[in-house]
């Protein structure tokens, strides 16, 4: 296992240089300004606890995709910008360098419970990399380093992996920390019955996802674009529906694999299809084994979502990875809002429900729900699926080694 922030006294923490490595990857709207700051709210534990400890708080993040350049429509300041809103008195610093004279200086001068905020790491071709030379350059500005990036645990990279490798001392943040326990829980020890909704558009991106979960869980309910290649290997017309030929077999593996471990697949009983993919198209509502040619499959039915609900009402742990429709459209949003209110009315009786990927949390967010609505609300999307298919992560993996390393 690896050692977490609560391990060192606050005692330890005043005074000391602390690297926060976080995931604050964050929309910026053409006015400058964050559009959604739910990643950096979601950050504000750890940093507040060091801050409140009287550390002084260097903060490592990436923006974007700059492969290593510049971009200056990808620097932090939008994001320090923020941070000094939600912190308050805090004083906040912005680096113009990822790790090199300007952040060296900067962080030489701060004083107890400051913070800087170092440049777009991804500014550094080394961060991508994983170069020895960037991993250190990042180790010799801290007495520790926490990584509490989860979003970016899947990740390899100087900032989240190499670094572990060079630092004096390393461990996991609060949101890592929660990240894993919330995922970790609902895989491994939770209240049955465990039902898993499995949405997204391609079976090819989720196999290893099911295949882990027939091993985990009594329900998995199926949806979006990857069901009608289930339903193509039971031998109906999907019509146009985006589907997967050479993932038949597969489909068909995961139905006898379900039978044999005593899992229940559910997949849509009726379908709201569309003869052209398009939110103005014309519309109709068909039993899901008779999708019509030339139309395609966009959002579960109304006797579906009766159905699905009801699974849902009977379950005491609910992992949710993926929508069941287009619903950034008016037309299709109605399987994926219904599933939101089912997973939220068993938050409420006491059930365990936890979140994972970006559609589904863009999902929830579009139709008003509040993350305490949910029992856990994961800010990892890659990261998320990936622990789900049960790999180990990288940056995780780096946090155990040191801790074996420290002992």
């Amino acid at each position: 296992m690896f050692n977490v922030l609560n391990d060192i006294s606050l005692a330890a923490l005043e005074g000391k240089r602390v690297l926060v490595r976080e995931d604050l990857n964050v929309p910026i709207k053409d006015n400058g300004c964050v559009g959604d700051d739910s990643r950096i709210v979601a950050a504000l534990p750890t940093l507040k606890y060091l801050l409140n400890a009287g550390a002084k708080v260097i903060v490592a993040a990436h923006l974007g995709r700059p492969d290593g350049k510049v971009v200056e429509t990808l620097r932090l300041d939008p994001i320090a910008d923020h941070l000094r809103t939600l912190l308050g008195g805090t004083t906040v610093y912005k680096a113009n360098d990822v790790a090199g004279k300007d952040a060296q200086t900067k962080i030489a001068a701060m004083q107890n419970g400051e913070l800087v905020l170092l440049e777009n790491v991804r500014f550094d071709s080394g961060e991508e990399a994983n170069s020895d030379e960037a991993a250190k350059a990042f180790a010799n500005l801290c007495d520790i380093y926490v990584n509490d990036a989860f979003g970016a645990a899947h990740r390899a990279h100087a900032s989240t992996e190499g670094i572990t490798r060079f630092a004096p001392q390393s461990v996991a943040g609060l949101l890592m920390e929660k990240e894993i326990k919330a995922l970790g829980s609902i895989l491994a020890d939770a209240r049955k019955p465990v039902t898993a909704i499995v949405g997204g558009s391609k079976v090819s991106t989720k196999i290893a996802v099911l295949t882990n979960l027939l091993d985990k869980v009594d329900n998995i309910i199926i949806g979006g674009g990857m069901a009608y290649t289930f339903l193509l290997a039971q031998g109906y017309s999907v019509g146009t529906s985006l589907c997967e030929p050479d993932f038949v077999e597969t489909a068909k593996n995961i139905f006898k694999k379900a039978e044999q471990k005593g899992v229940k697949l559910y997949l849509s009983q009726d379908l709201i299809v569309a003869d052209d993919f398009n939110k103005a198209a014309n519309i109709k509502t068909v039993a899901a084994t008779e999708i019509p040619d030339g139309w395609e499959g966009m959002d579960v039915g109304p006797e579906t979502r009766k159905a699905f609900a009801a699974v849902l009402a009977e379950s005491n742990s609910i992992l949710w990875n993926g929508p069941v429709g287009v619903f950034e459209w008016p037309a299709f949003e109605g399987g994926t809002k219904a599933l939101a209110e089912a997973v939220a009315s068993a938050t409420k009786r006491g059930a365990q429900t936890v979140l994972g990927g970006g559609d589904t949390v863009a999902a929830v967010e579009k139709f008003g729900y509040a993350k305490d609505a949910f029992t856990h609300v994961s800010t990892g999307g890659g990261a998320s699926l990936e622990f789900i298919e049960g790999k180990e992560l990288p940056g995780i993996k780096a946090l155990k080694d040191a801790a074996k390393a420290a002992v």
